[in-house]
C-alpha cells in the first residue's frame, strides 16, 4: 500500500465514527448515515488541497458532513417540512416510554438550524465557537438557536410525561 493510501486509511479510521455518529443523528437511518459518511470522506479527499488550516480538521470535516447532508436533503426535497413541528407520542409495548425514540422525535420538531446546533453541542460536545465555524452562523445566532431548541425539547418532553418525579 502506498504511503498516501496508508495515510488516507488512518485518517478515515481516526474520524469515521465521529462523522457517522453526527450523520446518524441527523438522518435517523443507519444506511443513509453510512452512505453520507462515505460521501463526506470522498468530498474531503477531493477538497484537501483547499484546507487552509484556519480551523481544526474535525471542524473542517463536520462542515463537509453538514454540506453533504444538506445537499442530500435538497436533492430529495426534504427541506420543505423541516420547520413543521410534528409532535407524535410514542409509547412502548408495556406503556413504558422509549426515551431514545422520544428524543429522536423531539429533535424532529426543531428547525434545521436548531437541530444542527443542538446535535453538535449536546450530542457531539462541540463548543459554540466550533459550531459557529461548522455552520457558518455567528456565535450569538448559534446561542439563540440553542436556547430556542432547548426550550422546544424541554416542552416536548414535558408534554410526553418526562417531568414527573419518581
Amino acid at each position: 500500500m502506498s504511503c498516501v493510501f496508508k495515510l488516507l486509511a488512518e485518517f478515515y479510521q481516526d474520524h469515521r465514527s465521529m462523522i457517522f455518529r453526527y450523520l446518524y443523528r441527523r438522518t435517523g437511518s443507519y444506511d443513509l448515515a453510512e452512505e453520507l459518511t462515505q460521501e463526506t470522506f470522498y468530498q474531503a479527499v477531493l477538497s484537501i488541497a483547499g484546507f487552509r488550516g484556519e480551523s481544526g480538521v474535525r471542524t473542517w470535516l463536520y462542515r463537509i458532513a453538514y454540506n453533504v447532508w444538506y445537499d442530500y436533503c435538497r436533492r430529495h426535497k426534504m427541506t420543505d417540512d423541516l420547520d413543521t413541528p410534528q409532535v407524535n407520542r410514542q409509547v412502548g409495548e408495556n406503556g413504558d416510554r422509549n426515551l431514545n425514540i422520544d428524543l429522536y422525535k423531539a429533535l424532529q420538531i426543531l428547525t434545521e438550524r436548531e437541530r444542527l446546533c443542538i446535535t453538535l453541542q449536546l450530542m457531539e460536545g462541540q463548543p459554540i465557537e466550533r459550531i459557529s465555524e461548522i455552520s457558518g452562523m455567528k456565535p450569538n445566532t448559534v446561542k439563540s438557536h440553542l436556547l430556542r431548541g432547548k426550550e422546544k425539547l424541554a416542552n416536548y418532553l414535558r408534554q410526553n410525561g418526562y417531568d414527573r418525579k419518581g
